[in-house]
């Protein structure tokens, strides 16, 4: 059973940064597309951003050219480096494996950005 855990979330202000990191284990970590979504208070969870094996990043409209996504599969981590955050990027962030058959979440690192 893969296990996923988040850290790096916290209260920051508008036009600040952070960088969140997901822990991964299991043998599929390197074959797994990862992801980040996010749900505010009141709305759904949503996609963030995603990595696929070969190392090729999506990300939602929202997020271009402020967040980065990137994983390291010797380490089982894939993190999001957030810049220029915006109120609107508060909410509960999760990390996400997917593979054929099996579709993983973390419990959730809560990002506050307020001033």
């Amino acid at each position: 059973q893969v296990q996923l855990v988040e850290s790096g979330g916290g209260l920051v202000q508008p036009g600040g940064s952070l960088r969140l990191s997901c822990a991964g284990s299991g043998s599929i970590f390197s074959t797994a597309t990862m992801g980040w979504y996010r749900q505010a208070p009141g709305k759904q969870r949503e996609l963030v951003a995603t990595m696929s094996t070969p190392g090729t990043a999506t990300y939602a409209d929202s997020v271009k050219g402020r967040f980065t996504i990137s994983r390291d599969n010797a380490k089982k981590t894939v993190h999001l480096q957030m810049n220029s955050l915006k109120p609107e990027d508060t909410g509960v962030y999760y990390c996400n494996l997917r593979v054929v058959g099996q579709n993983s979440w973390g419990q959730g690192t809560q990002v506050t950005v307020s001033s």
